[in-house]
């Protein structure tokens, strides 16, 4: 766990997939109390294909620091169970389609009597109005409608995804950023409020660059921050390397530890725009040059005075020792897994630092009996409930 700056503060997640469930988890970094609230056929990511045996990678690398409780809401018992834990809790963090909530009878004018201090964020895939503020809102849908998949796939001539989720956990860190913000708004108001958040709102803000449109200015235009193709990923001896030369500084390191030095202090190509008006010429001699090592020599001798790295797998950050050094990679027991790898701590804060080991995410129904004990049920009431199908 990173910090301890949210020691206090109660977040029941009721999301589910990516980018609600992992927004919660940053707020569990921060070391928030986060409830994880299923219903009985658990967070629909626990039943994405993996390879992992009986459990979803994608689950458990997006819901560590929470504990898990199944409650029906579809049940009168379920309902007033969850609204005993509204009365104390300070966030409640959802992504229902517009409309569900209601139905359900958690909507947050409801929940709001209840607990006029809470504060209640909804994650829809397109906001709470408009045209399609019903339709299911995935990742990939906001990609190919928001021009992401338009422009990763700009130099194949198609539409090409971008794989990892980027939307879901981009969205996920303003979810924890807005959070905290309306965390400080109540601080000094004492009042909750209502948190609207969205993948679209998240799929455009992650192209501030690229949402840009002068008045008069051609619909066709270049919106990338593109330095040239000397800026990019080129073959080596052995494997690849990415590297850039933004600053004349950079250049003319480049220019020597390549063997090209006579191209460093050439008028022809002292500023960004030259070179990249002169990639032509330029970009086979450095090819040329960069076949001389492997990706990893280069990496090593570039080092500080060429903005570089070679291309590596993600298994390989595992071990990488930058990432070791830097203790984000910690290594948790799981009743069904056995042992394994997992990053942790996003950001470090030095206020309220925290040497507290994450917790692995939750089985399924895991701390049930745990949570309802701490809200004053005894053993008898809670097997009650699970009688009635209320709780699990």
């Amino acid at each position: 766990m990173a910090s301890n700056t949210l020691c206090g503060i109660t977040v029941l997640d009721l999301s589910s997939y990516l980018a609600g469930p992992f927004g919660a988890t940053l707020l569990g970094d921060l070391g928030a109390d986060v409830i994880k609230i299923e219903s009985h056929t658990g967070d629909m990511m626990r039943h994405y294909p993996s390879t992992l045996a009986g459990e979803s990678r994608a689950y458990i690398g997006a819901n560590r620091n929470k504990r898990g409780m199944v409650i029906n809401l579809k049940t009168p018992q379920g309902l007033e169970v969850f609204y005993r834990l509204v009365k104390s809790a300070d966030v409640v963090i959802h992504n229902f389609r517009p409309g569900v909530a209601d139905r359900l009878l958690i909507d947050y004018a409801r929940l709001a009597e209840l607990n006029p201090k809470l504060l209640y964020c909804s994650l829809t895939g397109f906001g709470q109005s408009g045209p399609m503020a019903g339709n299911p809102g995935f990742d990939q849908v906001l990609q190919s409608l928001s021009g992401i998949s338009s422009a990763q796939g700009a130099l194949a001539g198609e539409p090409q995804i971008v794989w990892g989720s980027v939307v879901d956990y981009y969205s996920a860190a303003l979810l924890a950023m807005a959070v905290c913000g309306a965390l400080y708004e109540r601080e000094k108001t004492g009042r909750g409020q209502q948190i609207d958040a969205s993948l679209l709102r998240s799929a455009l803000a992650m192209q501030s660059g690229r949402m840009v449109w002068a008045d008069n200015e051609a619909r066709q235009v270049e919106r990338d921050l593109k330095g040239g193709r000397l800026a990019g990923i080129h073959p080596t001896k052995e494997g690849h390397i990415y590297l850039q030369a933004p600053t004349q500084a950079f250049w003319v390191s480049l220019c020597e530890l390549t063997g090209l030095s006579d191209l460093a202090d050439d008028p022809r190509y002292d500023s960004m725009k030259k070179r990249k008006d002169c990639e032509e010429e330029l970009l086979p001699r450095l090819r040329s040059a960069l076949m001389t090592r492997t990706a990893l020599e280069w990496e090593r001798l570039f080092d500080s005075h060429v903005p570089s790295a070679a291309v590596r797998s993600i298994e390989d950050m595992f071990d990488h020792p930058q990432v070791v050094e830097q203790k984000i990679v910690t290594h948790h027991q799981h009743p069904e897994l056995g042992g394994y790898r997992a990053m942790t701590a996003p950001v470090l804060m030095d206020a309220g630092k925290s040497d507290l080991p994450d917790r692995r995410a939750p089985l399924l129904g895991e701390h049930t009996d745990e949570i309802l004990s701490t809200y004053g049920l005894t053993a008898q009431e809670i097997q009650a409930l699970r009688a009635l199908q209320a709780v699990q």
